[in-house]
Order: structure tokens, then sequence, then C-alpha cells
């Protein structure tokens, strides 16, 4: 009796991975032993990068609200500082867009926040 290998599911599974690595270059898009290794680092890398990628837009809001502060004389963890006394809950995401693109409304929130932030250091005087 001849041995059976399963030879249909094998070669599915191996095109599976060939087709997957259709954009590679060289080798590592037309043999499976490579393709596999190809596609398994790429994985990985796709999986740790959309960890890197929330980490580096979060820097990027950051940095833009800290210049926009500093331009209206305040750094930007007492901006946070002030945002937070006031109640007022916008994440960096927003707070970086208005500071690009819409000033006036930035500056509004940005003396809001000053006033509060004025206005829990004399609290903190009164009580001491």
């Amino acid at each position: 009796m001849p041995r059976a290998t399963n030879a249909v599911a094998s070669r599915k599974r191996r095109k599976k991975i060939i087709n997957e690595a259709s954009g590679f270059r060289g080798r590592r898009s037309k043999l499976f032993r490579y393709a596999k290794d190809a596609i398994y680092k790429a994985r990985y890398w796709a999986y740790r990068d959309r960890k890197n990628r929330k980490r580096s837009f979060r820097m990027l809001w950051i940095a833009r609200i800290n210049a926009a502060c500093r331009t209206h004389g305040l750094t930007y963890s007492r901006f946070m500082e002030g945002l937070k006394a006031t109640g007022l809950e916008l994440d960096r995401k927003m707070l970086s867009a208005l500071a690009v693109e819409d000033e006036a409304t930035f500056s509004a929130l940005f003396q809001t926040a000053l006033d509060a932030v004025k206005n829990k250091q004399g609290a903190t005087l009164k009580a001491a």
C-alpha cells in the first residue's frame, strides 16, 4: 500500500504562505522555506509596530501641544494640570489638532487652564 502524504492539504498550506509573500523580493516570494520565515517575521514586526505607532503618535501630539503652550508662556505639564483642574476632558489628539488648526479655540482653552493653575496655586499658598 502506498504511503499517504495528504499532498492536497500540504500543497494548500504552502500555497497560502507563498501567496501571502507575493509582494516580497527574490526567493522570499517564490520558495516556501524562505517565504515562511519572511511571513513569520513580517507578522512579528506588524504586531510590534502597531504598538509603536500608538506610542509615536502620542509623542507627536504631546510635542505639538507643548510647542503651542510654550508660545503662550506655559509648559505642557502645567497646561495639562490646569485642564485637569478645570475638569475638561479632551484627549491629546484633539488638543494637538486644535493647537495646529484652530489657534483661537486653543487660546481660549489655554486661558481657562492658566486661570485654573493660578487659582490652584493661590489655594495652596493660602492653606500653607
